[in-house]
């Protein structure tokens, strides 16, 4: 057989209940993998948690979690391997409840072809649709559509008719290259290894002579040549080389080669592997590459030819799958990792929200947990990227929430955004350092945060004043003055929050650009937002001072009334009653102000500025 056929990566996927972990045990036990102690060690599990009354339940041959045995449901992804005569398969056992669509795209994005169950009894549902486009977006071309459990139908021709002509007219504006329906019932084995005598009126091939046969033509050896360097190899001072795995086209020594970022050329001199040189390398192959010249490449760079590099660019279009309970809002930041690249990376904009059932494109200002966007993304420095429908691994990204470490989305890139190309940082002479030597100043940001009407601004505003008596230039950025000009086109939903704080974060750092000391006062209640203006500064240019006041005492303060309104309902999205307010974690300075006075408060904050040098 053809080598690129004899291995095939495939995921079950569909609604929950649909089958598709009974449909891999069945593809186990058929092909004779399931030794005798694997056995009887099922047989006595499905007793104890099986769902096929006194038979043996095939599908916790997959359901290996403790959790998905006690539900009957699949949580997290199960690779199984299995071969018949003619191919080998891996299979991905992806769980169908909406809350772990996470773990669906996981196994989508190394699979070539999707067996999308479909329960006869149901039809097509929300789940089915969503797995489609996910698979869809993940660039698989060859799904099958298997109408399972069409015994408990009575194997009616009708029924399978009506479930696959709702699936084709659905998935007609997915772009797939073949879709092959087939009738099956996964615990009974009916057309799975062997065409079934229950199906007289079905004509096709079983599951698994459509696997055996089906080219899935993912021949990544004839794309052009990519090379993610994931490690610099120098255990020497005689060997420099670059360790990865080949993403795409293939390569030899000699051939030239370019750092897709900086457009160095150079040629290739060894294909390094544990084994031995090889005179050549191809897709999927890990190996070390050694250059002919002393080219300056590091850990995230890409290598390939001169006459086919990759797009380099910090902003671009793609699609993002959104998979964190905490709501995507434009211009929050997160890491991104793509490739072997990590970089603080925002979406600008989201372009439109995918309705699964319908495919239909809606204006949306927030993706929510398993909702899919087209959106276009800012990161914060140049990266080598591909169309995803070109090359996976230079196409994909992923977001990473920045305080929780989770994955927060996962994302395919449509296009590099060619704007603004003609504009430049321009360096100017007189810099930050020289403003602020000639104001004798060290500047920073003053950054209150804290409930409204926990006294942020009238704190900031004695801090202010004690530091323009000892002649230190300052200027202060206030919540509700920004409100009258720069963000008067801003509302108090989340997603204006953010854009709030965004500018004024960057008007901050212009003021300590300009050598200033800078008093923000803002309630600002996200901490990602509050992270994001420190990453826009220096070290020690933020100094973030949380004035603690208990909402309580906030209450009963109310100098501008809005506490009432707000639990009148008069007033929307306030922060304390229906927005919430994450309290920093670590702040420079904590000032509590419950039996204090706001200029022992200030006074708290100008002996910690003169701890830092600051004549106060």
């Amino acid at each position: 057989m053809d080598g690129a056929r004899k291995l095939l990566r495939f995921l079950t996927c569909g609604s929950v209940d649909d089958g598709k972990s009974t449909l891999i045990g069945r593809l186990l036990y058929d092909s004779q993998l399931i030794f005798e102690d694997t056995l009887a060690t099922l047989a006595k599990d499905s007793r104890k948690h099986g769902t096929t009354g006194e038979e043996i339940d095939l599908a916790l041959l997959v359901d290996g979690l403790e959790a998905e045995r006690q539900q009957g449901i699949t949580i997290d992804v199960a690779y199984r391997f299995f071969a018949t005569p003619r191919r080998s398969f891996i299979v991905a056992d992806t769980p169908g409840h909406e809350q772990y669509t996470r773990n669906m795209a996981t196994g989508a994005s190394s699979a070539s072809l999707a067996v999308i169950l479909i329960d006869a009894r149901k039809g097509v549902l929300t789940q089915t649709r969503r797995h489609s486009y996910i698979c869809s977006l993940m660039g698989i071309r060859d799904i099958v559509v298997a109408v399972n459990k069409i015994d408990l139908v009575g194997f009616d021709e009708d029924v399978f008719d009506r479930i696959v002509g709702d699936y084709a007219t659905f998935a007609a504006g997915l772009g797939f290259r073949s879709i092959v329906p087939i009738p099956l019932s996964a615990r009974f084995g009916d057309n799975v290894t062997t065409r079934s005598g229950n199906t007289p009126w079905y004509h096709g091939p079983s599951l698994v002579e459509h696997l055996e046969t089906v080219d899935v033509g993912q021949d990544l050896s004839a794309r052009p040549f990519r090379f993610p360097v994931q490690w610099v190899n120098r255990p020497n001072l005689d060997f420099r080389g670059f360790a990865g795995t080949v993403a795409a086209g293939r390569i030899a020594p000699g051939d030239q080669v370019v750092v897709a970022a900086s457009g160095k050329s150079s040629r290739v001199a060894r294909i390094v592997t544990a084994d031995g040189d090889l005179a050549a390398a191809e897709a999927g192959q890990a190996v070390t590459l050694t250059l002919e010249d002393e080219v300056d490449v590091a850990r995230g760079d890409v290598l390939s030819t001169a006459a086919d590099r990759p797009q380099v660019a910090d902003q671009f279009a793609g699609h993002l799958l959104w998979m964190d309970e905490e709501a995507m809002l434009p211009g929050r930041s997160y890491m991104m990792r793509i490739g072997n690249v990590w970089t603080p990376c925002s979406v600008t904009s989201i372009r439109h929200r995918v309705d699964v059932n319908t495919l239909e494109e809606h204006a949306a200002r927030r993706l929510s947990l398993n909702e899919i966007g087209f959106c276009n993304f800012s990161a914060g420095q140049q990266v080598p990227l591909d169309p995803y429908a070109d090359n996976r691994a230079t196409g994909a990204f992923i977001l990473v929430d920045r305080f929780t470490n989770r994955t927060a989305g996962a994302g395919m890139v449509a296009f590099p955004l060619r704007r603004a190309s003609n504009i430049h940082h321009e360096h100017f002479t007189v810099d930050k350092s020289a403003r602020a030597a000639l104001l004798g100043n060290a500047p920073l940001v003053l950054w209150f945060t804290g409930l409204s009407g926990s006294g942020k601004s009238t704190i900031a505003n004695i801090a202010e004043q004690a530091l323009h008596r000892a002649g230190r230039p300052t200027y202060t950025l206030d919540g509700d003055n920004v409100r009258h000009g720069l963000c008067r086109d801003l509302g108090f939903t989340a997603e204006d929050r953010v854009e709030n704080i965004r500018r004024v974060g960057e008007v901050a750092k212009l003021f300590v650009d300009a050598g200033m000391i800078v008093l923000c006062s803002f309630i600002s209640p996200f901490r990602a937002e509050r992270r994001m203006v420190r990453d826009l500064l220096g070290p020690g240019e933020f100094v973030e001072v949380f004035v603690d006041t208990t909402i309580e005492a906030c209450m009963a303060r109310d100098p501008k009334g809005l506490y009432a309104k707000a639990q009148a309902g008069q007033i929307k999205n306030f922060t304390g009653i229906d927005s919430p307010y994450e309290s920093p974690e670590a702040p420079e300075l904590r000032i509590g102000t419950e039996g204090r006075t706001p200029a022992e408060c200030a006074e708290e904050i100008l002996v910690a500025l003169r701890a830092r040098g600051i004549a106060c």
